[in-house]
């Protein structure tokens, strides 16, 4: 039997840091719970409502935030606060997979096409490695707190 899974990501800014993770994978930001949404409005907003409600302290309203699926194939993603510094690369990266059943150069522009808009949302490219024998070529890069991440 299969599992489903949860990426946690540590972040200073979990908000922020969901909020390009979204934006990124064309995930959305679930509103709270029991609360039901109408269409179009924010659930970021309405999440700063249920916990004003519930008596969270301004202060602790950016220590949590997540990432869903729209059509509930892919992994949640879950933001948590945490007050140190990344030190070191990350042993688990996310490879985005944005040009499948590409090859060579068209492949690889459509990484960069993608590179381009994630640097737009604030990632940062790092390198790119292009097609060889036993890889198709990728792009590395860095999400707005430096967590490693492939364009893959």
């Amino acid at each position: 039997m299969s599992r489903q899974i949860q990426i946690t990501f540590d972040a200073h800014d979990p908000q922020a840091l969901s909020t390009f993770w979204r934006d990124a994978l064309g995930y959305i930001h679930p509103g709270p719970p029991g609360v039901d949404l109408p269409a179009g409005a924010d659930p970021l907003a309405a999440w700063d409502d249920f916990l004003a409600k519930i008596g969270v302290p301004q202060e602790r309203r950016n220590s949590r935030s997540a990432v869903e699926d729209p059509d509930g194939d892919g992994p949640r993603l879950f933001f948590q606060q945490v007050p140190e510094d990344k030190v070191a690369k990350n042993r688990v990266h996310l490879d985005i997979r944005a040009a499948p059943g590409l090859q060579g150069e068209e492949r690889m522009a459509a990484l960069e096409a993608e590179c381009d808009r994630l640097v737009a949302l604030g990632a940062t490219r790092v390198r790119r490695d292009e097609p060889a024998p036993l890889s198709p070529g990728h792009i590395v890069m860095t999400d707005p707190e430096g967590n490693e991440f492939c364009l893959d």
